[in-house]
């Protein structure tokens, strides 16, 4: 068990809560938990029940209780619980609240330097980096991951150890007041303000306005390290009191400065720094070309700098900064498994948030993790592997592959099946590829042990065309349109047609996990495959053949219920099942589209039939709206709805029993609020495609097709290009072919200079006929380079507008992009 930080009687002072507990003990609580799927152990955790405008966490607490946690933080008691009477009820007027002042109360244990970072970008990709530079020779604790929010600061102070000498946790915002709430429990002594950009500027007046919102994160602080270059964000501190009395370290170009910089020098794969610092020429060289990592590179060089340390050290270390991937990626591997790659850091926090999104994968029976020695954690080694064994345990993975020289010492430790080598290079040569089988494998490494090598041997595909799905964005839009429902009202999400392109069980299990009520395939065949991967919540199918009347019986699968052949080939199927079975069905109504669905007319006979038929328990009645998203028929679509409200109030009072109804789809739900009735039905706006304007701004991108540069050729004026020479090159060019075809899903319309793919920034012309596995694009003028990225569509060009310009919608972009195409899903 971990450390106890507070005993109940304690934390109930601190937070100024009213305890109703049945419990004579005083627990110890070593751990602070705020979502009901993260378990790890049940002794020694304090659930906070977050109320948001999405979610309500007292919701959970009965699931909980089950799972054997009984100590609990909350705003009222769910009436399923008031008769337990072994339960710990912590009562306050705002569990966020209580939440932030007891990381605060404990945050003001310990008087060790911790420093804030914020900005409105670069924060953790600083925050890790000074956590790599100075984890040499300091104990250092650190937000794990991006954890900058409201709930995530207090569960990242939460970590503080008592043997670490050093902390550093990174602060975000999205609207005023939150950076003050954040200062309250960070404390830092030290501020670094990496910059400030666009993001979230629609919360605030003025530019102004955000810069002094991020400095509330700087009150009080003794040394504050910021870039001169930056003067809007010097002439804010310049003005605010409680800031401007810290002792600045700056850097930048500026003669000011006390670290300028004098000196950019651009290499094949490095860049050298040269700065001014103290009368004397200094020297870096960093591993990266970017701009964002110069400047994230520029914020470590001061902060080591300001803390003393000498020049050659530094040098040393900057030499060998690694890249911060700050999301997992989940893909498909040989022998029908799945990989997630986390393997660029290796420390408990994010092993925990690695294992943990591993345990929520239910497409394969058995769960693997390839884990490295974990370096520089500050704890001793037993305390260290017994949490790792017991946190491997609690989630449910089947076998650990350890590779460093203290895993096999810890050997004895791990209950499950398992195997160590003793580095890299030993587990490459030696380890039996064939033993993987239909497995969800987590890949999770310190850097120096080079587990690229590892994921490249896992990987089925090697195409260079990958298209990225950000789970994150999806759960983001899926709250979005849960925020828009009143409460009670269900949300059936659309995976039909491989998710739009998307994936099949990637994200229905995402979708499962996310608690959505409902999910929707076209043909029992997908409904089958999700099944199989260990999707277990209800699925309605849109269009039942009946040829897959048995399969759909068999997979406990709901068939859409449109017309009176459908209806009798169901009637004959369900005659040989067990008595008292119960087959959902639901009933597609035609309110006006004409596509599929009973009419008006045909309501008398469905009833009778339906009557006649008690196995058949009608799960919902729903319809198809023609043209929600288009105001120009918004009368239309008044129309059906008045028509479905009275149609399906036929067939809820003909069954006597709760019927759910829907008709809302993506644009309906946010034009026609009054019309969602028990359930509404999600499709293209959880895959990031709004509306309107409007709703395209709250919604945020969930793929980003993708592929790399061939190979440039440098093309003389009045030569040609491609197929049938159907692009003159006019002036000398340089031409760059993409591996990416029709044969991907790239549209031939999209040749001949009518559409354009992004560059390192910069839009490029696909030139000529667009091949079957390949076309070619116009990169003149362009700084670019064989084996640079191309982005075809994504948060730069987004799928809308492609849409477009090939003169089509969203829905057929998506879904056509090929399945040779490889799938690559990542969380941050």
């Amino acid at each position: 068990m971990q450390q106890v930080r507070y005993h109940i009687s304690d934390i109930t002072g601190i937070i100024h809560a009213r305890r109703v507990s049945g419990r004579a003990d005083d627990a110890g609580i070593a751990v602070l938990l705020t979502d009901s799927r993260h378990v790890t152990t049940a002794d020694g955790c304090l659930f906070f029940a977050l109320v948001s405008a999405r979610n309500d966490g007292h919701k959970y607490i009965g699931e909980l209780y089950r799972k054997g946690v009984r100590h609990f933080v909350v705003q009222y008691i769910p009436e399923e619980m008031k008769a337990e009477t072994d339960v710990d009820f912590l009562l306050v007027d705002h569990t966020l609240d209580a939440l932030q002042q007891l990381a605060a109360a404990y945050r003001r244990r310990f008087s060790i330097s911790v420093v804030g970072v914020s900005g409105s970008n670069g924060k953790t990709i600083v925050k890790e980096w000074l956590g790599y530079l100075l984890s040499v020779d300091k104990k250092v604790v650190k937000s794990p991951k991006s954890y900058n929010s409201q709930v995530g600061v207090p569960l990242s102070v939460w970590e503080m150890h008592p043997d670490d000498e050093l902390a550093i946790f990174e602060a975000g915002m999205s609207q005023a007041g939150e950076m003050e709430r954040n200062r309250n429990v960070i404390q830092p002594t030290i501020g670094i303000f990496t910059n400030i950009g666009a993001a979230h500027d629609e919360h605030f007046a003025s530019r102004a306005q955000k810069i002094d919102e991020k400095l509330a994160l700087f009150t009080g602080v003794r040394q504050l390290i910021y870039c001169t270059d930056h003067t809007d964000i010097v002439r804010r501190i310049e003005a605010n009191d409680a800031v401007n009395a810290a002792t600045a370290f700056t850097w930048g170009r500026a003669l000011e400065s006390a670290l300028r910089l004098t000196g950019i020098t651009t290499g094949i794969d490095h860049t050298t720094l040269e700065a001014q610092y103290e009368n004397e020429t200094l020297r870096i060289q960093i591993p990266f070309r970017d701009n964002a990592s110069i400047e994230n590179a520029m914020h470590c060089w001061a902060f080591l700098l300001m803390l003393g340390y000498p020049q050659a050290v530094i040098a040393q270390r900057m030499y060998t900064l690694p890249p911060v991937e700050m999301r997992m990626e989940l893909k498909e591997a040989v022998n029908n498994c799945s990989v997630i790659n986390d393997s660029y850091s290796s420390d408990f926090n994010s092993l925990q948030i690695a294992v943990d999104f591993l345990a929520r994968q239910e497409q394969h029976p058995k769960k693997t993790v390839i884990l490295s020695d974990i370096l520089q954690s500050g704890r001793a080694d037993d305390y260290l592997y017994d949490d790792i064994a017991r946190l491997l345990a609690s989630k449910g993975v089947h076998r650990l592959v350890g590779i460093g020289q203290v895993f096999a010492a810890q050997a004895g430790k791990f209950g499950i099946e398992k195997e160590f080598y003793p580095d890299t290079d030993a587990f490459l040569r030696d380890f039996p590829l064939s033993s993987l089988h239909d497995e969800t494998i987590l890949l999770k490494g310190a850097r120096v042990f080079a587990f690229e090598k590892i994921d490249k041997m896992l990987q089925q595909k090697a195409h260079e065309t990958v298209m990225e799905i950000n789970l994150n964005a999806l759960a983001h839009n899926l709250n979005y349109y849960r925020s828009k429902l009143t409460p009670g009202v269900k949300l059936m999400a659309m995976v039909k047609a491989f998710s739009y392109g998307s994936g099949g069980f990637e994200i229905a299990n995402l979708l499962q996990f996310h608690h959505a009520d409902y999910l929707t395939v076209a043909y029992a065949d997908e409904g089958v495959e999700l099944r199989k991967a260990g999707i277990t919540m209800p699925i309605m199918v849109m269009n039942p053949e009946a040829q897959s009347l048995d399969a759909m019986l068999r997979y406990n699968l709901e068939p859409e219920i449109y017309g009176f052949r459908i209806l009798n080939l169901l009637k004959e199927r369900i005659q040989y099942l067990p008595a008292h079975s119960r087959i959902g069905i639901h009933i597609k109504l035609d309110t006006g589209m004409h596509r599929l669905g009973f009419e008006e007319k045909d309501l008398p006979l469905l009833l009778r039939e339906l009557s006649g038929a008690p196995a058949l328990r009608v799960s919902s009645v729903f319809s198809h709206l023609a043209t929600s998203d288009n105001p120009q028929f918004d009368a239309f679509t008044q129309q059906q709805i008045t028509g479905f409200r009275r149609m399906s109030a036929q067939i809820q009072s003909a069954c006597g029993y709760p019927v759910l109804r829907h008709i809302l789809n993506s644009a309906g739900i946010s034009r026609f609020p009054e019309a969602q009735f028990d359930m509404v039905r999600l499709g293209i706006g959880l895959y990031g495609i709004g509306v309107d304007e409007n709703e395209q701004q709250q919604l945020q991108n969930v793929s980003t097709l993708k592929t790399v540069i061939s190979q440039i050729k440098h093309i003389a004026a009045g030569e040609t290009v491609g197929y049938n020479r159907s692009h003159t090159v006019e002036r000398a060019a340089a031409i760059a072919v993409i591996p990416i075809g029709y044969a991907d899903g790239l549209n031939r319309k999209f040749g001949n200079g009518r559409g354009h793919v992004w560059v390192n920034g910069k839009p490029a012309a696909v030139v000529g006929n667009v091949c079957m596995d390949m076309c070619m694009i116009d990169v003149s003028g362009i700084d670019a380079e064989e084996n640079d990225e191309v982005i075809i569509f994504g948060d730069l060009q987004p799928v809308a507008k492609v849409a477009a310009v090939l003169d089509t919608i969203p829905y057929e972009v998506l879904t056509n992009v090929s399945r040779r195409v490889k799938r690559v899903y990542f969380q941050e």
